[in-house]
């Protein structure tokens, strides 16, 4: 028999709440939430595409290496040809930099003048970064006995100045050539890696990721490389980034005392040292070498700045 009572309900909750709708920035959150983190290389390129100093640096360093590639595509003046009759002339429509008073046409001398530079720089610092780069990983790593060796070491070398170490060298060697200029640099040249890879491997051997690599039976070799220098190098890049430029110096500086490269190569160092006794009467045969050394070196300088913030997290937050 049916009843006439009303149909029993459930009682509501005292402490139910509606549910609210899932606002747009909420959303936009959990998806941030959802993504797959940058890592630290993903996360330093991300940051240098958006820093007008890389940019610049980087817009200006393209520029210099393509120079360096291809001079004859800004000039068609031979830069060892020099003609008296013409010598000392002004800037002009067939000589834009003028020449200079052995008859040089500055503006060859200049642009043929980045590709000595750069190769000098260049292979300077991949050789100083090697040497510097493994002796410091190793005496990192390895410690001990081995460590307080390769530290000895590296403090003699450091003791010794880039420019007076390769200048006592070059007077011993005689007349330098290309080869011998790159040998000298990197040979006084790797102290300051070796030590900023030295404690970046102490540092990055006590990480967790690391122990437990060896935990579960990985070689030592393979646990230097295959975890520890990847994650110890970015400040390495930075210091060889910075020492390209410091390497250029110090190869025009040779060539500028008359200890580097053989006067019969086109330098920039070379050509700022012919031009001091014609600042007066002509400067631009010192002007456009010196430009170009600044300008490449800063170039250089800046670039090195901004990686090491887009690769120091703490340095961009100061």
């Amino acid at each position: 028999m049916p009843s006439d009572a009303p149909a029993t309900r459930r009682p509501r909750s005292e402490h139910w709440v509606a549910p609210l709708e899932e606002t747009p920035l909420q959303a936009v959150d959990a998806a941030d939430t959802t993504s797959t983190p940058r890592s630290l290389w993903g996360d330093a390129l991300h940051n240098l595409v958006r820093n007008p100093v890389f940019l610049i640096s980087a817009l200006l360093i393209l520029f210099v290496l393509f120079v360096a590639a291809f001079p004859s595509v800004f000039t068609s003046q031979d830069p060892r040809y020099g003609d008296l009759s013409i010598a000392n002339q002004p800037p002009g429509p067939d000589h834009p930099f003028g020449t200079s008073r052995q008859g040089y046409d500055i503006m060859a001398r200049t642009f043929w003048g980045a590709r000595t530079s750069v190769v000098i720089g260049f292979f300077a610092m991949l050789g100083s970064t090697l040497i510097g780069g493994v002796m410091g990983a190793l005496a990192g790593y390895i410690g001990g006995w081995f460590d307080e060796v390769i530290s000895r070491v590296t403090d003699i070398f450091f003791a010794v100045p880039l420019i007076l170490g390769a200048i006592v060298v070059s007077t011993r060697l005689g007349e330098m050539n290309l080869w011998t200029v790159i040998a000298v640099l990197s040979v006084f040249g790797w102290t300051n890696v070796a030590r900023i890879m030295r404690g970046s491997v102490i540092s990055t051997k006590s990480q967790d990721f690391v122990v437990s690599s060896t935990a579960l039976g990985a070689s030592r070799i393979s646990v230097l490389l295959k975890h520890v220098v990847p994650n110890a190098i970015a400040p390495v890049i930075v210091t060889a980034t910075v020492n390209l430029g410091v390497f250029i110096v110090a190869e025009a500086t040779l060539s500028f005392l008359g200890v580097g490269l053989p006067t019969s190569s086109v330098s920039w160092g070379g050509d700022i040292s012919a031009a001091r006794d014609a600042l007066r009467t002509q400067p631009s045969m010192l002007f456009y070498p010196s430009l170009a050394l600044a300008v490449t070196v800063l170039s250089f300088i800046m670039l090195g700045d901004a990686v090491r913030d887009a690769l120091d997290p703490k340095a961009r937050k100061r």
